[in-house]
């Protein structure tokens, strides 16, 4: 007994090492090593969660542009993508009414969320089928008055919303959203490139990778956690040549590398 004693204790203290090793890893080196914004140095201390009106964490941020408000409309415009009316008594009776009759409705208001306090000052949609019961949104907030580049700088958080139903956390009648916002912050740059809209493409972080997220709905997503921002070009003069893609750091490529293998692993 007194030899084994000291044999557990040991053992013990090697396991209480693991476990620190792997929080400090986890929760502080890693972190650190795959946080950049080196294009934007701006954003560096801004939060990448929206909020909603109950405080409750909401959507990741995924995308951003940059250019003036006008540069934004006529940029979204293009990719077709529509500007969501305002929430009032008439466009609430429309969206159920187009939910409801299967009937097209564009410009269906979104729900608001919150960044820094404030509501999305725009908010854009591609509607999905006839009704707007599905459709793909994104919500964007001004986050910088000049930028790296000296213009105004978004952020934003795009998702796709499945369909109709009851929030997991409030039970208020809400859309729920598709779990990979990765795929819907594709589509929306994509739609932007294809447009002719973008001059330069680069990514910052944002939330980071996430497996297990949960919005203000209770709607799970996953994420590689960064954020596509698109440089959009002047007064809507379109750019026939293809945009620049700056790469990402060394460290963030592999790590979206990584990211892929383990999400492919665990979403199928």
């Amino acid at each position: 007994m007194t030899k084994q004693l000291p044999i557990r204790r040991r053992w013990l203290l090697v396991l209480a090492a693991v476990v620190a090793i792997y929080f400090v890893l986890a929760y502080v080196v890693l972190p650190i090593i795959w946080t950049h914004r080196e294009h934007e140095p701006g954003l560096a201390s801004l939060p990448m969660v929206t909020r909603t009106s109950s405080d409750i964490p909401g959507d990741a941020l995924n995308v951003g542009l940059v250019g003036n408000k006008e540069d934004v409309l006529r940029a979204m415009h293009a990719a077709g993508w529509f500007p969501a009316d305002p929430i009032t008594l008439r466009t609430s009776i429309e969206i159920v009414g187009s939910v409801a009759l299967d009937r097209p409705y564009h410009d269906a208001p979104v729900s608001p969320l919150y960044y820094e306090g404030k509501k999305e000052q725009l908010a854009f949609e591609k509607p999905d089928g006839r009704s707007a019961d599905k459709r793909h949104h994104v919500r964007l907030w001004l986050v910088l008055e000049k930028g790296t580049d000296g213009r105004p700088v978004w952020l934003g958080s795009v998702t796709f919303d499945r369909g109709v139903g009851l929030s997991h956390d409030t039970g208020q009648v809400t859309h729920h959203i598709a779990p990979d916002i990765d795929a819907e912050r594709d589509l929306l740059m994509r739609d932007l490139r294809e447009a002719e809209m973008v001059t330069n493409f680069f990514q910052i972080s944002g939330t980071g990778p996430t497996l297990l997220g949960r919005n203000g709905e209770g709607d799970r997503y996953y994420t590689d956690g960064e954020i596509d921002i698109a440089s959009l070009v002047v007064d809507g003069a379109k750019r026939a040549e293809p945009p620049e893609t700056r790469p990402p750091p060394p460290l963030i490529a592999l790590k979206d590398q990584i990211w892929r293998g383990v999400r492919n692993a665990v979403t199928q």
